[in-house]
């Protein structure tokens, strides 16, 4: 499977999956719909598509051997008006139902898919040391039904005879986007902001596992299903923090703990995701044979914060 088709590959996790795949001698993909923003190489090629307009160069789809769905609208860039939450659910699921479409337009070869999905799906802890696994049902709140919509989306693909992957992504941990750099503004200025309580568990996962993940399901032909891409050591948002103001500023720091009410104020319904205690197993994808390079967050934040 040399030739990749990616969506959203030009997002903070799909740029570094990018260069992931090309390093293991893929060729790549990227569909995106500001193509002339980017370079092809010829390992990378970017090529034009928007599914709302029904463009896309059918070859692309001739040539792939495997597909890796990240697209989707940033859950936290925007306040959760109903448009904006049918523009988070649309841009993950119609973007994938397109593709299957044009596929089964075109003599194709496509026979695995890997597609992104979030712990979103499970929701907030139900009880005291237990870790959501992959047999959980759904939360039926806007983040579980979405996610639930995502991967009924890209299971339309195995009627189609393709394998399919969907990684429930916890908070990815990288020092060019996401959580990560607006949690160390702060920290910068001598502040740890603690949200809430701070004793909320954080399943999190490295970016390059995270990257080394989707590859490991790409490559075994053996993996299907959903798996959850975390850690297997979850923190709390309170030792999250710690963590990264000692390797920040050592020792000269200052606690701040943010009410939940004025979080609530700011962000609205989106503050849910901040505030939430959600912990969740990897113990499926490891029985598989994947292993962590970064388990714990200590170790994970050094290798960001001092590489």
């Amino acid at each position: 499977m040399k030739n990749v088709l990616i969506t959203g590959g030009t997002g903070l996790v799909g740029s570094e999956l990018v260069k992931n795949l090309v390093s293991k001698g893929y060729h790549i993909t990227v569909l995106t719909r500001n193509e002339k923003q980017h370079f092809s190489t010829s390992d990378v090629t970017y090529s034009k598509w928007d599914f709302r307009k029904d463009i896309i160069d059918q070859t692309v789809l001739e040539k792939a051997d495997a597909i890796i769905h990240l697209a989707g609208a940033g859950v936290m860039d925007k306040r959760w008006t109903k448009a904006y939450q049918k523009e988070i659910v649309d841009s993950r699921t119609e973007s994938i139902k397109y593709l299957l479409q044009k596929l089964k337009e075109c003599n194709h070869q496509v026979k695995t898919l890997v597609s992104a999905s979030a712990i979103g799906w499970y929701g907030a802890d139900l009880k005291e040391h237990y870790a959501f696994t992959e047999e959980d049902s759904y939360d039926n709140h806007f983040l579980g039904t979405t996610c639930k919509l995502w991967e009924e989306s890209a299971e339309l693909a195995e009627n189609m005879g393709i394998r399919v992957c969907k990684l429930r992504l916890g908070i990815v941990l990288s020092e060019k986007g996401g959580a990560l750099p607006e949690l160390m503004k702060p920290v910068k200025m001598g502040i740890t902001a603690i949200l809430g309580s701070g004793k909320q568990m954080v399943s999190w996962i490295h970016i390059e596992d995270l990257c080394r993940m989707f590859i490991y399901t790409l490559e075994n032909e053996k993996l299907s299903g959903s798996f959850n891409a975390v850690t297997p050591q979850p923190t709390s948002h309170k030792n999250l923090m710690f963590s990264i103001a000692h390797i920040l500023k050592r020792s000269f720091w200052i606690p701040v703990f943010v009410p939940s009410i004025i979080l609530k104020c700011i962000l609205g319904k989106r503050s849910i995701e901040l505030l939430k205690s959600t912990t969740v197993s990897s113990k499926k994808i490891s029985a598989e044979g994947f292993t962590f390079l970064y388990p714990e967050v200590g170790q994970a934040l050094k290798k960001i914060l001092r590489p």
